[in-house]
């Protein structure tokens, strides 16, 4: 049995009748950039995340810019964050013209270790941007602690953990900012690249809606000096239809987690993931740790099971930062976990004979190790 990594065929197939409509409506109208589409997804967006508001944008990249640029941190200040997760959140940090001040992950959650932030926090730190990696949030409770000790801004790095929770709230609702990225293979994905700030703060709001559209108040008028990150249309649009899919899809994807936990647990060559008990997990990725990683991968690939690394490479190992001070951070838990993480097939569409054909697949080949 061929089991893909992702199936976004067979998702766009299931709601072919619902997005098609949508996406010709835009066309019709000619309502390509922003409009009533993106303004329909920002209000049911910020009301999914528990915010007052979101703000389109064109891609999480974008959303992470808009926020520290919307807050006024640039060249001098410094941004605390991780190196587990997608090479953006640093860029993001660069881009503005910031520091970023890397931290180690806690080994049993993958995400930043609240313990080791307050000895990186100088007269220069202004912002603590925690990564909510694989679906499960970072501890936002002692993150949140720590920021209001320290007078620090919160901006959650949220691209992976759309309906995640952390003692009930809701990814996105902790800090005074919060990004997701639409990239088409989240769990919220468009059709295109896409992805949104959430806010309940409405000076934030405004300066973001704002710096997205060339700084513009008004045609013609460019009071900041802005960027071109406007949210289209037909990402409004697709985006609109998809929320309303996602809490089954969540549901769907938790079940997927469960089966292969019980499958895989007495596996004794590799590491499942563990959902913390204050957290609400969305399964973005299902990570498990295999001293062999390659080797097991390439066994499944063999027998037609797609496999991902979620990342092969920390940002601060990346060949384009070398001669940047954060890349010479030791990180030894990043490091550990980039050379034995593997993710594992998951997604709403799965069959559950498809996690018992990758899960007995991976005892057999186990078996032999």
């Amino acid at each position: 049995m061929t089991v893909p990594y992702l199936d976004m065929k067979a998702q766009f197939n299931e709601l072919r009748a619902e997005i098609m409509p949508e996406i010709l409506s835009v066309l019709e109208n000619s309502q390509f950039i922003l409009g009533p589409k993106v303004s329909a997804f920002e209000t049911a967006f910020a009301a999914f995340c528990g915010t007052n508001y979101a703000v389109g944008v064109n891609s999480g990249t974008a959303a992470l810019q808009m926020a520290l640029t919307a807050a006024d941190i640039g060249p001098g200040d410094e941004v605390i964050t991780t190196s587990m997760t997608f090479m953006a959140t640093i860029a993001a940090i660069l881009y503005v013209g910031a520091t970023p001040v890397l931290v180690d992950i806690a080994p049993h959650s993958f995400t930043m270790d609240p313990s080791l932030i307050e000895q990186k926090i100088t007269p220069r730190t202004r912002a603590i941007i925690p990564v909510h990696l694989y679906g499960q949030m970072a501890d936002m409770q002692v993150i949140s602690q720590i920021g209001q000790k320290h007078n620090l801004l919160i901006i959650e790095d949220a691209a992976q953990a759309h309906g995640a929770r952390w003692q009930g709230k809701e990814a996105g609702s902790w800090g005074a900012m919060g990004c997701f990225s639409f990239y088409p293979g989240k769990n919220l994905g468009a059709f295109g690249e896409a992805g949104a700030v959430v806010t309940s703060d409405k000076n934030y709001l405004e300066r973001m809606q704002c710096h997205r559209d060339w700084g513009q108040k008004g045609k013609g008028n460019h009071v900041l000096a802005g960027f071109n990150a406007r949210m289209d249309g037909v990402q409004g649009a697709v985006l609109g239809v998809k929320l309303r899919h996602l809490e089954r899809w969540t549901n769907r994807r938790r079940q997927i987690a469960a089966l292969y936990n019980e499958l895989l647990k007495d596996c004794a060559s590799i590491r499942l993931p563990a959902e913390h008990p204050d957290a609400v997990h969305v399964y973005h990725v299902y990570s498990i740790q295999h001293e062999n990683r390659d080797a097991l991968r390439a066994e499944l690939a063999n027998r037609d099971i797609a496999t991902g690394i979620h990342y092969p490479v920390p940002v601060h190992k990346m060949p384009c930062y070398k001669g940047e001070n954060f890349a010479r951070t030791s990180l030894p838990d990043t490091e550990k976990l980039s050379a034995t993480q593997m993710s594992l097939p998951i997604c709403p569409m799965m069959s559950d004979d498809q996690v018992v054909e990758v899960s007995q697949a991976i005892i057999e080949i186990s078996g032999s190790d």
